[in-house]
């Protein structure tokens, strides 16, 4: 795709008094038609369409794209939605990956499952979130058991699997 001819350049040619003038009313043309002068790009980002809480899961309506590049902010609105916001978003500002995240299943002082694997044996137990965490997420909770404090993998299923000496607990399943 070609951009439009620059006009200054063709008038400082046409208005340029000499003999040559038509030979560089020529060659300026010439020159015009095979350069093809790059169009700026357009990028866009999204921004929050309103002021948005901590923990509220985004929506479609909670999103907005605006005609600026933004370095570091989500530049495609369906990787914001069904997200949960991890800080509060104001209305009008860029949303970067780090102000989202999987909605929390496990919710800070609620009662968990602990799952233990190694090999044929599974071990669970009861214990309470020191942290709220979605799939995937690292949390400690307080095995009520034995009272001691264990890290863990949220799961999908809201149960935070413990790692065996052998494992580590981005394998836990």
């Amino acid at each position: 795709m070609r951009a439009p001819l620059a006009p200054s350049i063709l008038a400082l040619s046409i208005l340029a008094p000499s003999i040559l003038a038509p030979a560089i009313l020529a060659l300026s043309i010439l020159a015009l038609s095979l350069v093809a002068l790059p169009l700026p790009a357009t990028a866009e980002t999204v921004v929050a369409a309103r002021t948005i809480r901590a923990t509220a899961i985004l929506g479609p309506g909670d999103v907005a794209l605006i005609p600026a590049d933004v370095p570091g902010a989500l530049s495609d609105p369906a990787a914001a939605v069904g997200l949960e916001a991890r800080v509060i978003l104001h209305a009008g500002r860029p949303i970067r990956p780090g102000d989202l995240g999987p909605p929390a299943l496990v919710e800070r002082n609620g009662l968990v499952t602990l799952v233990y694997r190694a090999g044929g044996l599974a071990i669970t137990a009861e214990g309470r979130a020191l942290a709220r965490g979605g799939a995937g997420d690292a949390v400690r909770v307080l095995n009520l058991a034995s009272r001691s404090t264990v890290t863990g993998v949220v799961g999908p299923d809201g149960r935070v699997h413990v790692a065996g000496p052998l494992t580590r607990p981005a394998e836990a399943r």
